[in-house]
């Protein structure tokens, strides 16, 4: 997924994002530790999704307290 599409998403659509994400990765970890997780990468690309989902958010919430003091 690729920072850009993320942008263009409201704040509860990225917040319902990172749930789901989260709920991912949670699935692959156990996935793994069974021995059924079938693409490892899988992990590597869901936990760089999270850190785009919450980047953004974070620049959302860094814009809008900068936009509050002035």
């Amino acid at each position: 997924m690729k920072a850009l599409e993320l942008r263009n998403l409201t704040n509860e659509e990225l917040n319902q994002r990172f749930k789901d994400l989260r709920t991912e990765l949670f699935n692959l970890r156990f996935q793994s530790i069974t021995g059924q997780l079938g693409n490892p990468k899988r992990i590597k690309m869901v936990k760089k999704d999270i850190a785009r989902v919450k980047t953004i958010l974070r620049e959302r919430e860094l814009s809008e307290e900068k936009q509050g003091v002035k």
